[in-house]
């Protein structure tokens, strides 16, 4: 994980962790194959999606299946998002990491990301 939490006392927050994670797989430049969607979310968004601010939930998953993944940090550093590999568009092409399924043998750092932020919205 990051060094940017060593030597605090308090243990960091569940935001906090995935914050360092994002930072150190997006400054890893590493491309992630695609795991899947986590069925919940991606009822969630397909029952919610407007193509007038978000690329289609199906649109992507196919740009996913092709070109695989990579993280991303939003603009402001405060949160992680997940865009196809060949984009940079965080505002039509962006995914929460949450939306994603874990799988075996997939990266521990991106399952990681990934289970903190089901863990995160499980907690609001």
């Amino acid at each position: 994980m990051n060094e940017r939490f060593k030597g605090n006392e308090a243990e960091p927050t569940i935001g906090e962790k995935i914050v360092a994670l994002g930072i150190e797989l997006s400054e890893s430049g590493e491309i992630f194959p695609f795991p899947g969607m986590n069925r919940d979310e991606y009822q969630e968004i397909k029952n919610s999606e407007d193509p007038e601010y978000h690329t289609p939930i199906d649109h992507l998953i196919n740009r996913f299946q092709a070109e695989g993944l990579k993280v991303v940090l939003t603009k402001h550093g405060n949160d992680v998002l997940i865009l196809p590999t060949s984009s940079d568009d965080v505002v039509y092409d962006s995914m929460f990491p949450r939306s994603f399924g874990i799988t075996e043998g997939m990266d521990e750092r991106l399952k990681a990301l990934i289970q903190l932020q089901q863990e995160r919205k499980a907690a609001q």
